[in-house]
């Protein structure tokens, strides 16, 4: 990393306060510790020199970000509790994982994101209304904007990485400059997709950025009976290709390692994993209780009061007379108002119908779908339902 900056960080210390957890049997020392790349303190102070890589404006869009897609969280958990959106998946914790990873792409650039990945689909040009879209049950949730390259939001794990490398890869033997970035969990590196992506991009220099938001749980299975490894991006080591390990908290290390990740690849350096070490405060989605498999209330408060990453740039901002209360007010009521016109929207929006599940699927309709569409519309109308 540029200024070669590291803080050494206990692993143990992150992610074991799982009653009754063990630690790795490994060949390496107990007390064996390990790297992470950090730039912005948990006291809002920076361990080096910015000027030149992150300008004023840049932070403060950085924090307005931030804070924007935490309120859309909040309000959608809200919503989902009122029955007005389906089972949702809560990001809070990660935003500036998200948030700093979306900001430093170009607009052309391809974004796979899952379905926890809302606050990097936001910052990268997806609608708010969109999204609440999407977790209403309505197929048009995943289309993005013109001009921009969101994929739908991948449920399945870690299968959006392979697709990530074949973007990336068509990117490059069509001469374009642009990079492709895939998001994914802890949970995802255990898959086989993993191993097969960042192989094909090791061989074939894609410029594809694999951007593990490592929270410590893979819903309830904590890192440490995932994998012996101690962490994920050592891996990266296996297909010859760059590895990092990152502050996930922490927005401009965030920022500055993505902004190094895409130069690399489009000087045909091929791709780079990046795992951000965060936390998710909530639970995996609605559906799920966290108190049966963590100590929710005591690693949810370390979280928020010692590494929460809104908190910290809001240090750093007012230590600098860039920001304070007046400017936090004003910049909440606008979020509160921007969030609840796009939903307003969104319920406006025209309801989906049954017969849409046979639509959007294939370009030429095959007869076996035909023949279920049309049996479909004879029970509708056998019932007297509109289909």
């Amino acid at each position: 990393m540029k200024g070669d900056v590291v803080i050494i960080i206990n692993e143990k210390d992150i992610f074991q306060h799982v009653a009754g957890m063990k630690t790795h049997t490994s060949i390496l020392p107990a007390d064996h510790v390990l790297e992470m790349y950090q730039v912005l303190t948990s006291d809002g102070d920076v361990r080096e020199d910015l000027e030149g890589r992150i300008d004023e404006s840049l932070m403060l869009k950085m924090y307005e970000n931030m804070v924007l897609v935490r309120a859309f969280d909040r309000k959608s958990l809200i919503l989902q509790r009122q029955g007005r959106l389906g089972t949702y998946a809560p990001f809070e914790g990660q935003e500036a994982s998200q948030v700093g990873s979306a900001m430093a792409l170009s607009p052309g650039d391809w974004l796979f994101p899952t379905y926890r990945d809302h606050a990097a689909a936001i910052t990268h040009g997806q609608p708010l209304m969109r999204v609440f879209l999407y977790w209403m049950g309505h197929m048009e949730g995943t289309v993005c904007p013109e001009g921009k390259k969101i994929m739908p939001y991948c449920v399945p794990i870690a299968t959006q990485m392979l697709h990530a490398v074949g973007t990336a890869w068509a990117s490059k033997l069509k001469g374009e400059k642009n990079v492709s970035i895939a998001y994914f969990g802890d949970g995802a590196s255990s898959e086989g997709d993993f191993h097969e992506a960042l192989n094909f991009a090791g061989v074939y220099k894609a410029p594809v950025i694999f951007f593990c938001q490592n929270n410590g749980f893979a819903i309830s299975t904590p890192f440490a009976r995932q994998s012996a490894s101690r962490t994920i991006a050592q891996r990266a080591a296996a297909y010859d290709i760059k590895g990092v390990r990152v502050d996930g908290n922490d927005i401009f290390a965030v920022w500055l390692t993505v902004k190094e990740a895409i130069e690399r690849g489009l000087a045909g350096e091929g791709p780079t994993l990046i795992e951000a070490v965060t936390f998710r405060y909530g639970a995996h989605t609605t559906a799920d209780d966290p108190t049966k498999y963590r100590d929710q209330e005591t690693l949810s408060q370390e979280w928020r009061t010692k590494r929460d990453p809104i908190l910290r740039l809001r240090m750093f901002l007012e230590k600098r007379d860039l920001w304070d209360e007046k400017r936090e007010i004003q910049l909440q009521k606008e979020v509160s108002e921007k969030i609840d016109a796009a939903f307003q929207e969104a319920m406006n929006y025209p309801k989906s119908q049954p017969d849409d599940m046979f639509r959007h699927v294939y370009a030429d309709t095959p007869w076996q779908i035909r023949e279920q569409q049309q049996e479909f519309h004879r029970v509708c109308k056998k019932d007297g339902i509109k289909a």
